[in-house]
């Protein structure tokens, strides 16, 4: 149990950090432009910060970490497949293959 909460905490954590800069810092908005998708750039940062809070709020309502942890794995997905469809290197696709692994490993923990 330690370790599911020490990761629920590091990934919601994680979350709150990337979907904050997403909204606030012009790195971001120079990513979303190379991305090709800068009008998703603000719902990305929201549903990242929400993923974060439902992952904590989970404590309390089990429900709710169980769909922010598929929510984020969702987005990681589709942050590996853009990323290999404009042709990322593979450090580049590292992270978000390690969030969307992190994301499914913790479904896993709180599904058993």
């Amino acid at each position: 149990m330690l370790l599911s909460n020490a990761l629920i905490i590091f990934i919601a954590v994680s979350f709150l950090f990337y979907g904050s800069a997403c909204l606030f810092t012009q790195q971001m908005v120079d990513e979303f432009n190379r991305y090709g998708l800068p009008q998703f750039r603000k719902i990305i940062g929201v549903l990242e910060i929400a993923g974060a809070a439902g992952l904590i709020l989970g404590y309390f309502l089990p429900i709710i970490q169980l769909l922010a942890a598929g929510g984020l794995a969702l987005l990681m997905l589709c942050g590996c497949i853009l990323r290999i469809k404009i042709k990322d290197s593979v450090p580049q696709i590292l992270p978000a293959f390690t969030f969307l692994v992190l994301n499914l490993f913790t479904l896993f923990l709180i599904i058993n």
